[in-house]
């Protein structure tokens, strides 16, 4: 932190309205309103800014001021806060996707008590009857049932907070945070959770007790064999629950091929194995002579420079405004990136005009301006007043995230803009010695600066460490919604099988193979999850479209996708259902049939 006085006295500052280059915090009375202070501060400016705006005729921008509330930066979309050292460090649709996924994995839970609390009703008709038939009403069986349904929730919901301690760490590391459980002793989160407790006690357990306390058990062991076929709410859960579980497992597979993608397409340049230093800033000669020095090691290919930042600007072609990129270079700078020239020629030391009078342009200045080619073309700085020559075309390369298009891109050589950072080539076979050394040459010449140094080729992965960080808990969520469905799905695999024993026992008898009997066990299941397949494709399609906006380059949404997690669901479906169908179907008919 520096004194904004000693700034001033170094010249650093500036007292243009039109210069963007400080954030401004303020501190209101608790009774002042922000759109007010907002629209006085948008006053005042327009009635400073006249002047400079008669001297800068080529900003045609509408300038107007709001406040943004200080806690309100750290996810906020709407405003531009990756600015002048403050960044927005996360997008609310990543929590409402964290949060959705948690939702339905829980629902999922909720779906499995409702299908095995009712499949399992037929075990409970008897108790039914017995306290129907002493004189229970069906308001104290439905008591009974919610309040069974309540407790289960609550031994659930105080393991899982036994579970979150463990697991926590885990997921800190996954996500990238420092959570801690002490951020749950807060009122509101309280509440929210007791709301959570009650909720999910009520659906999970409202539905079996209106179905429990309404049998008639004469009726209902007359029909045992045929509840499962007859329970459409079941069969409709089981499709829902496998439904989300297979959309899941297509974010999956998307996510995947996208950060795969992200991170084996060709940048345009070469960033294996390229250092970057910065620190250099207001001090060329030291530039100059670590450059040269390390040029001379054996372990260091090539060495450039650039200026460390790509500044936006404006200039005319044709008489009309282009916006594009703009950054300083050395005469190393694309050879060290292996960046092609397809046109033209680099700046060099052998045109002692080309600081002043030259300038490279990228693919993409090419097609804004409309230019067939262009070597030989002239662009207008009108605010520098005058005109430059471009001398070379070089093919674009992806200098920002893949979250962005390749822009217009203006190299120079402009004094004005000083190198400050270096790119070094290092040969194959570089070690943790090699950087020493490099240290070594950098502190030599800047004594006072830390050595800032990273690698390229790990700074565009942390570009995308988000779409890491997702790929790995929706890869979690979709094991966790799997796994639960399938637990269901088991449940209720054997209760379909236990209810039609009597009925694989007469087909054992009559000559059924085994093989025949886990078939017709079976079937309906898979004809289930089959169902649930054709639901969960327009879904994930739809879901993983809106997704796929947040990129410029980006994969295409192959049907493969779905085929892949499809075949998954359905096999997992078979051999949990196969299981306990196969357990049925080898059981001894004689010992099935005299239980009846």
């Amino acid at each position: 932190m520096i004194s904004f006085a000693w700034q001033e006295a170094q010249g650093w500052t500036s007292d243009e309205w039109l210069g963007f280059y400080l954030n401004t915090f303020v501190l209101l009375y608790p009774d002042a309103d922000p759109n007010q202070v907002g629209a006085k501060m948008t006053r005042i400016f327009e009635g400073n800014v006249a002047e400079e705006l008669a001297n800068a005729p080529r900003f045609d921008q509408k300038v107007s001021f709001s406040l943004q509330a200080f806690l309100d930066i750290h996810m906020d979309t709407g405003l531009d806060s990756d600015r002048n050292g403050i960044t927005r460090t996360s997008n609310p649709i990543y929590s409402y996707i964290l949060g959705g996924i948690g939702f339905f994995i829980l629902f999922i839970a909720c779906i499995n008590f409702v299908n095995l609390a009712v499949a399992r009703s037929l075990k409970r008709a008897k108790e039914i009857g017995i306290r129907k038939v002493i004189g229970g009403h069906r308001g104290q069986l439905i008591f009974q049932f919610l309040t069974e349904s309540f407790l289960i929730t609550l031994i659930a919901f105080l393991m899982a907070l036994v579970l979150c301690q463990f697991v926590l760490p885990v997921f800190n590391v996954l996500s990238d945070k420092q959570l801690s459980l002490s951020y749950l002793m807060d009122f509101e989160l309280i509440v929210a959770f007791f709301g959570l407790l009650i909720v999910t006690g009520l659906v999970a357990g409202f539905y079996p007790a209106l179905v429990l306390s309404g049998f008639d058990p004469y009726e209902t062991i007359q029909k045992r064999a045929k509840l499962f076929k007859q329970n459409f709410l079941t069969k409709g859960l089981v499709v829902f629950q496998f439904t989300l579980s297979i959309c899941l497992v297509v974010g999956t597979i998307l996510i995947f091929s996208q950060f795969n993608f992200l991170t084996s397409l060709d940048l345009g340049y070469e960033d294996k194995g390229v250092m970057k230093v910065n620190g250099f800033r207001g001090n060329a000669a030291a530039l100059d002579a670590v450059k040269q020095e390390l040029q001379t090691m054996a372990e260091v290919s090539s060495v450039g420079a650039y200026n460390g930042n790509y500044n936006g600007t404006l200039a005319k072609v044709n008489n009309e405004n282009i916006e594009f990129g703009y950054i300083g270079v050395d005469d190393n700078f694309l050879s060290t990136l292996e960046i092609e020239l397809v046109e033209g020629r680099n700046f060099s030391s052998a045109f002692s005009t080309d600081p002043d009078e030259s300038i490279i342009v990228n693919e993409a200045f090419l097609k804004q301006v409309g230019w067939a080619s262009g070597e030989g073309q002239e662009v207008d700085f009108d605010w520098k007043n005058k005109k430059m020559k471009v001398i070379g075309v070089i093919r674009d390369y992806h200098f920002a995230s893949l979250k962005e298009k390749i822009s217009p891109l203006v190299l120079t050589q402009d004094p004005q803009y000083q190198l400050e950072s270096l790119f070094i080539k290092l040969n194959d076979g570089y070690s943790a010695e090699t950087i020493k050394k490099i240290e070594s040459v950098f502190r030599t010449h800047v004594p006072f600066m830390p050595f800032d140094y990273s690698f390229e080729e790990e700074s565009n992965l942390k570009r995308y460490e988000r779409e890491a960080k997702w790929k790995q808990m929706i890869t979690a969520g979709a094991s966790l919604s799997i796994f639960v469905s399938c637990i269901g799905l088991f449940g209720l695999a054997a209760f379909n099988a236990e209810s039609r024993e009597k009925e694989v026992g007469v087909r054992k008898v009559m000559g059924a193979s085994v093989n025949s009997i886990v078939r017709m066990l079976s079937l309906d299941f898979v004809l289930l999850i089959l169902f649930a397949m054709v639901l969960a494709i327009p879904i994930a399609y739809f879901s993983g479209t809106i997704w796929l906006k947040e990129f410029a380059y980006k994969v295409e949404i192959e049907w493969w996708y779905f085929g892949i997690a499809g075949v998954f669901a359905l096999v997992v479906a078979i051999l949990t259902v196969g299981i306990e169908s196969f357990k049925a179907a080898i059981k001894n008919p004689v010992e099935t049939l005299k239980n009846e």
